[in-house]
């Protein structure tokens, strides 16, 4: 079942990847025609009544094949043929007018050979909605209020195309028949009629693998109007052994678009990170590692924070585990898990098994790779991908976290959904991926994406990042490089939808 968010992205992946929308639009259209004359073979008067966008391009598809078919076919516009709103569809409106179908615009404001009135309707055999898609919320407005009123008082059976139009209002249309693409639509059960998914040539790599297309939906634009803190605020708790890991992480959660980023570190090391960038808040804690004493600092500077990344180059001392461990158990807000903060997330999941509380009633995102991921479940990977994929996906379950595990393709599931990535290069195996990795899922928790699509995001933007970098640097790449090319690598995706801000905005008046 896709949300309207994965929904589009899934459309914006296919195109990425080749599926053009016209191409989309014509096997959508002929999926249509092909339930009308299977599910309603003795129809023969079919009134289609068209949106603006691209749901109607379906609609005008779908009334060209039924007029090849022999059909009565006649088209009701809800806006002016020059309201038509992308190119797809005033395609095929072009190409629907040329088969012959009549058409009229529902306001009366302007015909072609005729003008159909309301009551026209009620002499239909059938009628098929292609008023609005999936992508349309809140309650309907003029004049789509008054053509499903008039649809739903005419008493001939409809066809919905993707969803019925006004789904989730009083005033939706109640079809017989819903032609669905890709995947049944969150809400549609029920209130859909008989449900039919088409397949009209989505790229399975779309759907299963994260895309440029997932970025562009789920990244949050910061408002114009937001202040400091508003896009997000970042912890990030490790170090001692290693200086340098929490820093990496506290840089990529910068340049992923964080507000403020505290280090919480050993106060041996705490001068020498606060040396690599005048950008990071750095709070010491006394002496040279983790300890459990520090456990209360640690959820007080958290409680400042809307997300914490734990474990990076803290080490696997003992106690350093414990107070790791310690920390993850009482942080009430996501927390990304890395490096020996797996091993405490291990530690934590045996102590807490039996109990009610733990790590089931957390928000944890960890990013094992294949080796941490054995140390955390105690089953190894198999070779085999879908059998690898499937693992995951048990164990996320199993444990109710979200898990991304590293590797040559990397795997990402919630226990429910699975995703895969394939965006990064060879070079990558160099020291402070992770680290950037980590510092990326951080922010991205922080700013308040969903666990799931925090983590598959992280994935691409630093594959992508990684990418850039290795153009520049081949082989040489050093993990700072990833990090200066997140900015781009974001951008990038970003700006390449020019509809980017007007679907952001409708997704955020749906919410």
């Amino acid at each position: 079942m896709l949300t309207l968010k994965e929904a589009k992205a899934l459309d914006l992946n296919a195109q990425a990847l080749g599926a053009t929308a016209e191409q989309m639009m014509e096997a959508a259209g002929k999926a249509v025609a092909d339930a009308a004359l299977a599910e309603f073979p003795k129809a023969k008067k079919i009134l289609v009544f068209c949106g603006a966008g691209n749901n109607g391009g379906d609609g005008f598809v779908a009334a060209r094949y039924l007029k090849e078919a022999g059909k009565k076919v006649e088209a009701v516009l809800a806006q002016l043929p020059e309201e038509i709103r992308t190119a797809e569809s005033r395609r095929n409106f072009k190409k629907m007018y040329g088969t012959g179908v009549k058409f009229s615009v529902f306001s009366g404001r302007w015909s072609d050979s005729q003008t159909l009135r309301l009551q026209d309707s009620k002499t239909q055999d059938l009628i098929i909605d292609a008023l609005l898609g999936f992508g349309a919320s809140g309650e309907l407005k003029e004049p789509y209020k008054s053509c499903v009123a008039a649809i739903n008082k005419s008493g001939a059976p409809v066809i919905a195309v993707d969803v019925p139009t006004g789904l989730g209002t009083a005033g939706a249309i109640k079809p017989k028949v819903t032609v669905t693409f890709h995947d049944e639509k969150e809400g549609m059960k029920g209130k859909s009629g008989k449900i039919i998914i088409s397949d009209i040539g989505v790229p399975s790599e779309a759907r299963d693998f994260v895309g440029a297309g997932d970025l562009k939906v789920f990244y949050p634009i910061p408002r114009q109007d937001s202040h400091k803190g508003d896009n997000g605020v970042v912890l990030v708790v490790g170090g001692g052994p290693y200086t340098g890991a929490p820093a990496l992480a506290g840089m990529a959660a910068y340049r992923t678009g964080a507000d403020i980023v505290y280090l919480a570190v050993p106060e041996r090391i705490w001068q020498v990170v606060a040396g690599y960038s005048p950008n990071f808040i750095v709070h010491p804690l006394s002496g040279d590692a983790i300890r459990p004493e520090h456990v209360s600092e640690i959820l007080a500077l958290s409680r400042k924070c809307t997300a914490v990344v734990i474990g990076n180059g803290a080490g696997g001392d003992e106690k350093t585990i414990d107070a790791l461990a310690e920390s993850l158990l009482k942080i009430e807000m996501p927390v990304v898990v890395d490096a020996n903060g797996i091993t405490a997330l291990k530690l934590l999941s045996e102590r807490t098994k039996n109990e009610e509380r733990g790590i089931k009633n957390k928000t944890i995102v960890a990013t094992p790779h294949a080796g941490e991921f054995e140390r955390l479940t105690g089953e190894a990977l198999p070779a085999d991908m879908a059998v690898r994929a499937k693992t995951v996906k048990n164990w996320a379950g199993k444990l109710g976290i979200t898990l991304l595990v590293k590797g040559q393709i990397d795997i990402i599931s919630d226990g429910t959904r699975v995703k895969l990535n394939k965006i990064h290069n060879a070079g990558m195996t160099v020291g402070g991926t992770g680290d950037v990795l980590a510092g990326i899922a951080g922010e991205l928790l922080a700013k308040g994406v969903e666990p799931f699509y925090a983590a598959a995001l992280a994935a691409y933007t630093n594959g992508s990042a990684g990418n850039l970098a290795f153009e520049e640097k081949w082989y040489s790449l050093l993990a700072t490089d990833v990090v200066e090319k997140i900015p781009e690598a974001l951008r990038n995706a970003l700006e390449q939808a020019p509809e980017f801000e007007r679907m952001q905005f409708k997704i955020a008046q749906s919410e």
